[in-house]
């Protein structure tokens, strides 16, 4: 805690001030551009990764970065409380706040994925097994947990797709859906195509 004590000490004497009118604006306005749903991986830090500043993401942070489909919200599903958390955030975004764009961002090690790619034992820990049945399917565990991790962003976005909000915003060409994987020790990021899984640089 004495760390986080500093760095809040920190943030209000030195970085506070220095961008001292971007929160007073931010104070009275909030339009993000972005939904951007990641996992909740601590190494994983999208305003750092996409160099954004406050206000201009809304972030959805879960384990896998996983979006439940709107079927299993709507039938209360493995997970409850946390199904329709992230359901009334996407709403949220796109209804209130009226995103254009949504990011789905997997990444490399996701703790989620290797479990799955490693068939574990998830016995004693059924909160969790009961999210992860959300990551369905994603391929085999013969399949390597890249490959998983790949095809768990496609699944994402598939899921999406199925919440009121975003069909609308999509028939209205209102919004995109963007897949992303990010690669923690090089800092690259992959573009992940939504109908196929395939992969490749993201381009500027």
């Amino acid at each position: 805690m004495q760390d986080l004590a500093e760095g809040v000490a920190h943030f209000q004497q030195d970085v506070f001030p220095a961008k001292a009118e971007l929160f007073a604006r931010l104070a009275t306005t909030h339009r993000p551009h972005t939904l951007f749903i990641s996992c909740s991986d601590a190494r994983v830090v999208p305003e750092l990764i996409t160099q954004r500043e406050p206000g201009e993401l809304f972030v959805i942070r879960t384990a896998g970065n996983l979006v439940p489909a709107r079927a299993a919200a709507a039938d209360g599903g493995d997970g409850g409380d946390g199904i329709d958390g992230v359901a009334a955030s996407i709403e949220y975004a796109l209804a209130v706040l009226g995103v254009r764009d949504i990011v789905v961002c997997g990444h490399s090690a996701c703790g989620a994925m290797t479990a799955l790619a490693a068939g574990q034992d998830l016995a004693e820990l059924p909160a969790i097994a009961g999210w992860l049945r959300h990551a369905a399917p994603t391929g085999t565990p013969q399949d390597g947990v890249e490959a998983l991790i790949r095809n768990n962003v496609a699944a994402q976005l598939t899921h999406l797709a199925t919440h009121p909000a975003v069909a609308r915003a999509l028939a209205a060409d209102a919004v995109t859906l963007h897949g992303w994987v990010y690669d923690i020790p090089t800092g690259t990021v992959e573009r992940i195509d939504p109908a196929s899984g395939r992969s490749a640089a993201l381009a500027a």
